[in-house]
């Protein structure tokens, strides 16, 4: 875990103040648009931790048992976690977990490239010519990386080996 996660939290009230202080700061600098940004960045931010925290109360009540995995399962979850480095899971299994989300694309881990963020994927074999649908499976898996792997930054998809239909013939 990440060293915020030892600094002392922060109370609501103290927040709160600190942003007025910024917000009354943006103001007398006499450009309105930015105080506008300024106020539309909070409550975006405010909304995407609301529902953050409305998902984790609804997952911890909705069924008995461990919620850790239903926790860690859920995007929305995992990206806040990812965030603020403190998902308990490695790299390797949130790829693992981003790809099972969109496991109907049947996609493997070919190989991951630390330096660029570069995750190849290879498709699964089809039943025809190999031409797969890697665009909608890239787009797929880039969807669920960016909240479980975030350090995944490029995903490459190698087409799907073509099977070999024996006993056919074309006229």
């Amino acid at each position: 875990m990440s060293a915020t996660t030892t600094a002392r939290p922060a109370s609501a009230e103290e927040t709160g103040r600190r942003i007025e202080e910024i917000l009354d700061r943006l103001s007398a600098s006499g450009e309105p648009a930015n105080v506008a940004a300024a106020e539309e960045l909070v409550r975006c931010l405010m909304d995407f931790y609301g529902n953050g925290l409305a998902r984790v109360l609804h997952l911890l009540s909705a069924a008995p048992g461990e919620p850790l995995p239903r926790l860690l399962g859920d995007e929305l979850v995992a990206s806040l976690l990812v965030l603020h480095d403190l998902h308990p899971e490695d790299r390797d299994t949130r790829i693992g977990r981003a790809l099972d989300s969109v496991r109907q694309h049947e996609l493997e881990v070919a190989g991951f490239d630390e330096e660029t963020g570069t995750l190849r994927l290879r498709a699964a074999a089809s039943g025809g010519c190999g031409c797969g649908s890697g665009t909608g499976a890239r787009e797929a898996a880039e969807a669920a990386l960016a909240c479980f792997a975030p350090e995944v930054t490029v995903v490459e998809v190698e087409p799907a080996p073509a099977l070999l239909q024996i006993g056919t013939k074309t006229r």
